[in-house]
C-alpha cells in the first residue's frame, strides 16, 4: 500500500518503507519504478527480520557507521540495507527473485 505524505521526509529523501507501507513525498513518484522498487527491497528486508529486528540493526549499524565516517549522510548510504537495495534497485526483478538475508554480504 502506497501512502503518499510530505511530513515524514527531511530533505532530500522522497521515499520510506515501513512495513507494509511504502510512504511517498508526493504523488508523482507513484511513477517512479526504480524508487518504488528500492522500498519494496526494504519491505522484504523488514518482514524477513520481523520488523522490529530490521529496526534495531538499522539503527546500530547507522550509529556505528557514523561513529567510523564522522558522517551521518554517508553512514546511512554504508548500511547494509541501503547498500543492498542501491545496488538492486534498477533490477527490477530482484525483489522477486531475491534469497533471505542477501543484506548480509553487504555488511
Amino acid at each position: 500500500m502506497i501512502i503518499v505524505s510530505r511530513y515524514f521526509f527531511y530533505k532530500n529523501y522522497v521515499g520510506l518503507s515501513l512495513w507494509p507501507f511504502l510512504i511517498l513525498k508526493n504523488s508523482t513518484l507513484k511513477k517512479d519504478a526504480v524508487l518504488i522498487h528500492h522500498e519494496h527491497i526494504h519491505l522484504k528486508q523488514q518482514k524477513e527480520l520481523l520488523l522490529v529486528f530490521f529496526y534495531v540493526l538499522y539503527v546500530l549499524e547507522w550509529l556505528l557507521r557514523s561513529l567510523w565516517y564522522l558522517d551521518t549522510y554517508k553512514a546511512y548510504q554504508n548500511i547494509s540495507f541501503e547498500r543492498e537495495a542501491y545496488a538492486n534497485e534498477v533490477h527490477l526483478n530482484y525483489a522477486s527473485q531475491r534469497k533471505p538475508f542477501s543484506f548480509i554480504k553487504y555488511l
